[in-house]
């Protein structure tokens, strides 16, 4: 399938719009976390880690997918500017494909991360709080391989607003 950058910037553009409301969405249930307040007594721990990440447990999967979806409108501006500045006619296939690695691993740190968090703290009551790491481990590191799938699809992508940059300077 043959894309042109301006389209596939448009693509990243449109994805960072709808994945930005996602992360506004996210921040609804942070903000009723608060507003109910923590189920459970979190004791000393609590009182001495008294931070907003110790406070709720969405704020680092919402934090990610607000600055994705900003790095992914920001992507899509640099290959619309680029691709109209430039002789290069289509993007390669690592393009594309880290287009969908980028806007997937987004809806991922959004199920592992804020859905992901109900599974869990089904299966280990307060897991968040008390703590109880072997749970609160796996659903951190869930949390981390979308951040790294993340960074992987911004790592492909660079390439190609570069090869864009280079074509556009000569």
């Amino acid at each position: 399938m043959n894309t042109t950058p301006t389209q596939l910037g448009t693509r990243f553009v449109r994805a960072g719009l709808r994945l930005f409301i996602l992360g506004l969405f996210m921040c609804l249930g942070m903000i009723s976390h608060y507003l109910i307040g923590a189920r459970y007594d979190n004791g000393a721990a609590f009182l001495t880690n008294v931070s907003v990440w110790f406070g709720c447990p969405w704020t680092l999967s919402t934090a990610v997918v607000l600055l994705g979806a900003i790095g992914m409108i920001a992507i899509g501006g640099a290959y619309a500017t680029l691709g109209r500045a430039s002789s290069v006619a289509e993007t390669r296939s690592l393009e594309r494909l880290a287009f969908h690695l980028c806007t997937w691993s987004l809806v991922a740190i959004f199920l592992t991360g804020f859905v992901g968090y109900f599974f869990v703290d089904a299966y280990a009551r307060g897991f968040y709080y008390v703590p109880i790491k072997g749970p609160k481990n796996f659903w951190l590191l869930e949390q981390l391989a979308c951040v790294m799938l993340f960074l992987a699809g911004v790592f492909m992508v660079s390439s190609g607003v570069k090869r864009m940059g280079q074509a556009a300077a000569a």
